[in-house]
């Protein structure tokens, strides 16, 4: 066994690509092992279950893929706790094989899925991503204003609790179309383990023997279009799984395709259930009519429109979006992300905070217009920054 774990180590030596190749289910654990070392770097911290896992990690893994390659995977039962910061939020968290699992089927299907999502669907694509998202909105505006020659408006909508409303039933039926056209022969093994994982994590009952960890008073005040513990059956999927995540852009694939094919808007994009359409204001009309009948289509797929967060808005007074707001051509930081990199720097400077916590932010503001910001927040907690 360990001679066959240093084979799949090493898969880049002619001797190793012929093990692989010699088996289906060498290669396929091959391809656990790769997906377990992206859920172990994925992962904030090592949990019990993490460490219990890596003890005897090739066996763990071979238990793995015999579970696949029979067609007898089935989800493991999670963890759920709620965190405060920077909102109310619940969040289930699967066992660490389970998420060595997201990861395989994520590898197998995501390449095909880019090539049919739309370039503005920003979340969870490599290439893409929070930065890319908020450049292409200040692309839109410049290009539907004529480089701000005409005036130009943009809807903001979002979807009310997306994740608790998605219908497991149509979310199946959507990755499974995406299977059917990526794999023509039905037969085909590798064809029926995805067939059979996707519909095991899918259809899996996340609250069911779950392990709650704190407190049932910390839900207390989470309103239940943000919990899972009130949905309806077969409704609801888990925020922070990996295939959550992929399946919810694929999800709102249909939506993309209806609001720039159908309805024929050219600048409009999406990240997760944020999404925008940028007019020039001579077309506000058929914006606002467009705007029901966008409600009335995602209502056909189980979700309505937060009326409480739809805003149209002139582009002069900014248009925000994930964190920054975008001005034209300048791009500022957004007061959520300024109270929240303020209030970390001020942690770090008592001695109370991480490192990590100011770089993450730095990370993202260096790319736009946030030097005076981060002037004056180093300023007010008595750093001195070169920016």
């Amino acid at each position: 066994m360990n001679d066959s774990f240093g084979l799949i180590k090493g898969a880049e030596d002619g001797m190793a690509k012929d093990w692989l190749m010699a088996n289906p289910k060498n290669l396929l654990l091959a391809e656990l092992f790769i997906a377990e070392q992206q859920a172990r770097k994925g992962g904030k911290r090592k949990t019990c279950d993490t460490h219990g896992f890596e003890v005897n990690l090739f066996e763990n893994l071979v238990r793995l893929r015999d579970a696949l390659w029979e067609y007898d995977y089935k989800p493991s039962r999670g963890t759920a706790h709620v965190i405060f910061n920077p909102v109310q939020r619940e969040i289930f968290a699967a066992p660490y094989p389970d998420r060595i699992v997201q990861h395989w089927v994520v590898n197998q299907i995501d390449e095909w899925w880019d090539h049919r999502l739309i370039n503005d669907s920003y979340s969870c694509r490599i290439g893409k991503g929070t930065k890319y998202g908020i450049e292409r909105l200040r692309h839109h505006v410049l290009s539907a204003s004529h480089n701000l020659e005409i005036p130009v408006v943009i809807a903001k909508l979002d979807i009310s609790g997306y994740f608790m409303h998605i219908k497991r039933s149509i979310m199946y039926s959507r990755v499974k179309w995406g299977l059917d056209q990526q794999f023509l022969d039905h037969t085909n093994r590798r064809y029926k383990m995805l067939e059979h994982a996707i519909h095991e994590i899918i259809f899996d009952d996340p609250v069911r023997n779950v392990k709650v960890q704190g407190s049932y008073e910390d839900w207390r005040n989470l309103p239940e279009d943000k919990s899972l513990f009130v949905q309806p059956p077969g409704q609801g999927m888990v925020i922070g799984n990996l295939t959550s995540q992929d399946f919810s852009n694929i999800y709102l694939d249909v939506l993309d395709r209806f609001i720039t094919i159908t309805l024929g808007y050219k600048h409009y994009g999406r990240y997760v259930d944020d999404f925008y359409i940028v007019v020039p204001e001579s077309e506000l009309l058929r914006l606002k009519h467009d705007i029901k009948t966008i409600g009335y289509f995602l209502n056909g797929i189980n979700l309505s429109l937060n009326h409480k967060k739809t805003r149209i808005i002139p582009w002069q007074m900014g248009v925000p979006f994930l964190g920054m707001v975008v001005r034209g051509h300048a791009i500022l930081p957004g007061k959520r992300i300024v109270n929240n990199f303020s209030g970390s720097a001020y942690k770090l400077v008592k001695g109370m905070g991480k490192t990590e916590s100011i770089t993450s932010y730095l990370g993202l503001l260096y790319h736009f217009d946030s030097g005076r910001v981060i002037d004056k927040i180093f300023t007010k907690v008595g750093w001195e920054y070169n920016w």
